[in-house]
């Protein structure tokens, strides 16, 4: 058969990791502290103690929350960590940063879970034109991770990637 279609891409050994394989499904919170403060500027203690016991805090059940303020005031470190006394029982996740820190930090957690042993001398293509807000720096840590084991790592598609490691 002279015209039949081969599929070189599944006989090519590549393995492909599509990292929106590896999103966690949960609302994405940002926590801004500067809603607490009084005149815009200053965090009273007994005020926000109080809006803390006051709070709903299951609003946030099974969420990612970052914590941050977004305003140029100085705010103690305690305020943050009674912050996170009160979300930690209830979201599913609690980070200091703002929400592109928070993505990153939940991809390095899922990332290092990752058996990197398990790619050992193989050619690999990860995955780009993500549909979810899969962040810059996940790409970063799975190439950093990979590189010590995979004889190559190209980003793409595996019908059109681009060369990033070739081992010698």
């Amino acid at each position: 058969m002279e015209n039949e279609i081969v599929n070189k891409v599944s006989q090519s050994g590549l393995i492909t990791i599509d990292l929106e394989d590896y999103y966690p499904e949960g609302e994405r919170v940002l926590f801004d502290i500067k809603n607490l403060l009084f005149q815009g500027l200053i965090l009273r203690e007994k005020d926000f103690r109080e809006y803390l016991a006051k709070e709903d805090w299951n609003k946030y059940k099974d969420k990612y929350v970052a914590i941050i303020c977004t305003t140029d005031a100085v705010i103690p470190t305690w305020a943050y960590m009674l912050l996170v006394v009160q979300l930690e029982p209830v979201a599913k996740k609690v980070v200091f940063g703002d929400l592109d820190t928070l993505e990153t930090i939940i991809y390095f957690e899922i990332l290092s879970e990752i058996k990197v042993e398990d790619y050992k001398d193989s050619r690999i293509v990860i995955k780009g034109c993500s549909k979810l807000p899969v962040p810059k720096s996940a790409y970063v840590e799975i190439t950093r991770l990979l590189r010590p084991h995979a004889k190559s790592i190209m980003y793409g598609e595996p019908c059109s990637t681009v060369p990033l490691y070739k081992k010698k």
